[in-house]
């Protein structure tokens, strides 16, 4: 018999939210202390070993469709595994669905960011159904007869995984169906056609013909959709059943064979005269829409930080553990260099995060701002760190961490999707440089962001200024610089306030040298990397 040594404990029984002081810092500063209890609860359940085998398990046992029945009828369901239904089931009861909208007060988008930013650690797949659920109330509420019919609903944390009319439902869920295969982001290129058919009230309900490319969570009760109607893309809201109780004539193709994200169904559909609601003006669609994918890119970002964390600490977990060459892989230097640096990106991505949360519980004028300009601007250079960032910790175990035993190898297929969904990077530089073209004053409100901590630090001093004369000459070509210019500015700006000096000193050295290298465990001889690491350790209760 062999004997098995020096292999790492598995990260398991320990509380997600306790052991991140990160996570507990820019809580309290984001004005969400208030939840710190209920996020330690969900913390504790989400990090026990069921709830992470159960996140493994649903990606191991993924979706299954059924077109037909037996005798040749229609289904269009998805069938999920039960470990799915268990941790959507927990998300929905913590609300982290609707819970800010639901029960509003300050710091309740940040409190749902850190409930989020958990989740995504053990399983991102529920997270998605949770997300565009999230985001399309924001939507709804433009149409009251339609938000007074369904808010309640999705406001309810009993989880009801069953496929009936949502009126004989306990709660209800809203997915959303944008993209066709001709036009991808390019919404105005829609082909499907929705033809009016009856109006009742101030209610106007149409017919949609035509087929979506992408239908992710397909098991949600209502979907926010866009069709052509003689004045443009208009959107509408397509329930799974008709208000007769018949099945509505949403017919899944076929299920996607994806990279990451297994457990989560996504789906091409055919829709053949189904049944939907007009949500806002016809030929508005696409403005009825935005607000929605502020949300959901808000979202990405917390979603990726939220990995980059998980792999962050199971990285730590496996050094602190593992002997070579006489000595913990902790204490040999280049790798705890690599570690440190690992911890200042998670970090950077972390309090970043929390912060735009933050100006989403906030509608004066430079919040507002804020998050139309930095929501995509996070949104780009947080997904886009990430790959890079879970091939680099998953390197930290080796050829263990290329094993599906280990969960760094999900991580590492899991990460790619929240830098293309909801806009691709492309995308969110332009929609940065168009928010900024709208608004004069939003480089204003930027500069005063960062002007505190631009006068402490002359480094980010002279990067700032730097960044502000690019404004002057920019051009598209060079779009994704200044984004990730931008990017790397707020996040030193708000270490420099927040983070312990090491942790700054080291990401304003590598970060705003004009070359941070395509690599981690680039830091300069001197840092205090023992420190930053012991920072970022999961702590074990």
């Amino acid at each position: 018999m062999i004997e098995v040594t020096n292999q790492p404990p598995p990260l398991e029984n320990y509380n997600l939210f306790s052991s991140d002081a990160v996570l507990k810092d820019a809580l309290k500063r984001e004005n969400a202390g208030w939840a710190s209890g209920d996020l330690k609860l969900l913390g504790e359940r989400l990090g026990t070993a069921e709830m992470i085998a159960a996140g493994a398990d649903a990606n191991r046992h993924v979706p299954v469709l059924k077109t037909f029945d037996r005798c040749g009828h229609r289904l269009d369901e998805v069938e999920f595994h039960a470990s799915w239904h268990a941790l959507l089931g927990l998300a929905i009861k913590s609300g982290l669905h609707t819970g800010p909208w639901a029960a509003p007060r300050a710091g309740a988008h940040v409190a749902r960011a850190a409930g989020g930013y958990m989740l995504a650690q053990i399983e991102s797949g529920v997270y998605c159904p949770v997300s565009m659920t999230y985001a399309a109330v924001a939507t709804l509420r433009q149409a009251p007869s339609i938000a007074a019919e369904w808010l309640p609903r999705i406001y309810s944390r009993d989880y009801d995984p069953s496929f009936r009319p949502a009126a004989q439902k306990t709660s209800a869920l809203i997915g959303m169906a944008m993209t066709e295969n001709q036009g991808g982001s390019d919404l105005r290129a829609n082909v499907t056609r929705a033809d009016h058919y009856r109006t009742a009230g101030d209610r106007r309900f149409y017919r949609l013909t035509g087929h979506k490319w992408f239908m992710s969570a397909p098991m949600c009760d209502a979907f926010l959709m866009l069709a052509q109607t003689p004045a443009g893309p208009t959107c509408f809201l397509v329930p799974r059943w008709t208000p007769e109780g018949e099945r509505n004539a949403i017919h899944i193709r076929r299920l996607k064979d994806k990279l990451g994200n297994r457990s989560n169904a996504s789906s091409e559909v055919e829709l053949d005269g189904a049944h939907g609601e007009l949500l806002g003006e016809e030929g508005r669609g696409i403005p009825t829409i935005i607000e929605m994918g502020n949300y959901t890119r808000l979202d990405c970002a917390i979603g990726s930080s939220g990995l980059m964390r998980q792999g962050l600490a199971q990285a730590i977990q496996h050094a602190h553990h593992r002997r070579t060459f006489q000595k913990f892989l902790v204490d040999q230097a280049l790798m705890a260099n690599v570690l440190a640096d690992l911890a200042i990106e998670s970090e950077a991505a972390t309090v970043l995060t929390m912060r735009l949360a933050r100006a989403y519980d906030e509608d004066d004028e430079a919040s507002l701002a804020f998050r139309r300009v930095v929501t995509p601007a996070a949104k780009f250079w947080i997904c886009k760190r990430a790959p890079a960032f879970a091939a680099e910790a998953m390197e930290v175990l080796g050829g263990n961490g290329y094993v599906e035993d280990f969960n760094l190898a999900r991580i590492y297929r899991e990460v790619p999707v929240n830098s293309i969904w909801e806009g691709s990077g492309n995308i969110m530089c332009l929609d940065v440089l168009r928010a900024l073209a709208r608004s004069k004053s939003a480089m204003g409100m930027l500069a005063d962001e960062l002007s505190e901590s631009a006068k402490a630090d002359r480094r980010l001093g002279a990067f700032v200024g730097k960044l502000q004369e690019s404004v002057q000459s920019l051009d598209e070509s060079q779009a994704r610089m200044f984004v990730r210019n931008l990017v790397v500015a707020l996040q030193a700006s708000l270490l420099i306030r927040h983070a312990p000096s090491e942790v700054s000193d080291a990401f304003c050295g590598t970060r705003l040298s004009g070359d941070m290298g395509g690599a981690f465990g680039l830091l300069p001889s001197g840092t205090n990397t023992r420190a930053i690491i012991e920072r970022a350790a999961p702590v074990l209760e």
